[in-house]
């Protein structure tokens, strides 16, 4: 199985409403071609995240997404390579689905692309990778399938810039 995936905390109370996330996932990896990667997924709540985002970021804030690659900066070998972990808070996304007027589903799918374009090595401080890393966001989203009322070519960066 290359994508396993925990649900922690109260994320179950937004679980019927977030969609497919393993298949989602799977699709996206095999869309990068990182099909033979392992990714795990933890979908959770605020206090949660909350906790990992004060630990490992300094900031005593939830978030909705965080991305901890497994392959930085260490050489090893699996036999299966691991692309790493994606922590998504529920709470937040089913908050930011409101605000955005979209389905949960579609915001878990744009944090999901978000993450994994973290894992790749995408990041956005600057101008010029804010704009490589919403283009690649976009690319991934445009490819993955969505609902006729979904936003399907608006990445994260992209809804951040606007």
């Amino acid at each position: 199985m290359s994508v396993e995936l925990t649900i922690e905390g109260s994320a179950g109370a937004w679980l019927d409403d977030a969609g497919d996330v393993e298949e989602l996932a799977t699709l996206a990896l095999e869309v990068l071609g990182k099909g033979d990667h392992e990714l795990s997924i933890v979908l959770t709540d605020d206090a949660h995240i909350q906790v990992l985002n004060r630990d490992f970021r300094e900031k005593d804030v939830p978030t909705d997404v965080l991305s901890f690659g497994q392959m930085e900066d260490e050489f090893f070998v699996a036999p299966i390579p691991i692309l790493g972990d994606l922590v998504i808070s529920l709470e937040t996304a089913a908050r930011q689905a409101s605000e955005r007027g979209h389905p949960l589903a579609a915001e878990v799918r744009i944090l999901l692309v978000h993450g994994l374009m973290h894992l790749l090595g995408h990041d956005h401080l600057v101008p010029t990778e804010r704009v490589e890393m919403a283009a690649a966001e976009d690319e991934l989203l445009a490819a993955l399938p969505a609902h006729p009322e979904w936003p399907t070519s608006s990445g994260l960066v992209s809804l951040a810039e606007s």
